[in-house]
């Protein structure tokens, strides 16, 4: 089923995938995500549900937890699994745009997702980039 994209309020264009609203899922979205390269998400949680997410191509840096204190970069193969309510910041730093299948136990998509502030002392170390829409 293909049902078009959507900008995230978190950053990225979403292929909305399986969602309440594209098949009336009850308990599950799954989509695909493009981050250009050179650009970063919004800090931000998804209230109440956890996310999966596997890297098909190129790569992305996640700073995630408390004050977004840790950090992992992905390469295409890897997963990874952010648990519910946990702070996270995607950032593409790489030269091509990274692509992921994301699956979330929200089938509204962007109902959960609230917005947070950028710690200042990650703010400092990252380098000025646009937030990343298609």
């Amino acid at each position: 089923m293909r049902t078009g994209t959507y900008e995230g309020v978190q950053g990225g264009t979403f292929g909305a995938g399986i969602s309440a609203r594209s098949a009336g899922s009850e308990r599950l979205c799954l989509h695909r995500l493009v981050m250009p390269a050179g650009t970063r998400g919004r800090p931000h949680l998804h209230e109440g549900h956890e996310s999966a997410i596997f890297i098909q191509s190129g790569q992305v840096e996640v700073w995630h937890g408390p004050d977004l204190a840790e950090h992992v970069v992905l390469h295409p193969g890897d997963y990874l699994h952010i648990p519910a309510d946990t702070p996270h910041l995607p950032v593409n730093t790489g030269a091509q745009d990274m692509v992921c299948l994301v699956a979330r136990t929200d089938p509204e998509e962007q109902e959960g997702v609230r917005l947070l502030d950028l710690p200042s002392w990650l703010e400092t170390r990252l380098a000025p980039m646009p937030v990343g829409a298609g």
